[in-house]
């Protein structure tokens, strides 16, 4: 790995509509901009959503042809245009 990318898995370029829910803020449907084995980044233009890093929620891929699972997630990134988020390995 380059410079100071500390990422442990290769991304992968994923556009998909992912509804998201953060127990006090509410749920939302946001695009991706990629995945990994470890997480997902989810684009967040003018949406009223605050997470902090380490608060917990959950994700959903929407639109396929059958319900997709919901996953446990952890915020651990913020960048300007959106939030890094890591599959919650511990899901209680």
């Amino acid at each position: 790995m380059a410079g100071n990318d500390r990422r442990e898995h290769m991304r992968t370029a994923m556009s998909a509509k992912v509804k998201l829910v953060h127990e006090e803020l509410g749920d939302f449907i946001f695009s991706t901009r990629d995945i990994s084995d470890g997480g997902v980044f989810v684009v967040v233009d003018t949406e009223p959503f605050a997470p902090r890093v380490g608060d917990r929620v959950t994700v959903q891929v929407q639109g396929l042809p059958v319900p997709a699972p919901v996953l446990d997630m952890v915020v651990v990134r913020k960048t300007n245009d959106g939030y890094g988020l890591q599959f919650d390995q511990n899901g209680d």
